[in-house]
């Protein structure tokens, strides 16, 4: 899954932030970084817990410390992991979503794995959610779509009321 998890996360940062600076990038890197990574372990692991989300953080935090501009560009990962979580309802096996507290791995299945077809479903709505956010955000507009790609910055069209 793609759609989902890019619409979702960057939604939720831009309302929840609304910082005009923020480089959602990085964020698109670390909703995307759980399953990218996890998928190659053969199931849901570490990226699929909250200590995981925890050690990206933290290596985040400790790999930029004295560069804040390069610290503030890059916490899009971290935030992007733990949202990964929400949107992904990893929440749902408590044995690798607490772990190591709470259990282990076992043979637990990526969540987009034990989903199944609901896939399609969340697939769409990420679909419309982004047609959505390219109006909202005029990407349709050329120096839209390159401050995007060079800053990681999104500004919403003013609308007249």
């Amino acid at each position: 899954m793609l759609l989902w998890f890019v619409a979702t996360a960057v939604l939720t940062v831009h309302t929840v932030f609304r910082d005009p600076r923020f480089d959602h990038r990085w964020l698109i890197v670390g909703v995307l970084l759980p399953d990218v990574v996890d998928v190659w372990f053969g199931g849901a692991r570490v990226l699929h817990s909250v200590t995981g989300a925890v050690i990206v953080l933290t290596v985040v935090m400790l790999a930029t410390i004295g560069r804040r501009p390069l610290r503030k560009r890059l916490l899009g990962i971290p935030i992007g992991v733990m949202l990964h979580l929400v949107f992904d309802g990893a929440f749902d096996d408590p044995n690798v979503f607490w772990w190591p507290f709470t259990g282990g791995f076992d043979d637990a299945a990526l969540p987009v794995v034990s989903r199944g077809w609901w896939n399609l479903a969340l697939e769409v709505a990420g679909a419309g959610l982004i047609a959505w956010s390219w109006r909202r955000f005029g990407l349709a507009d050329p120096q839209r779509r390159q401050l995007f790609r060079t800053t990681g910055q999104l500004h919403p069209v003013a609308t007249v009321d």
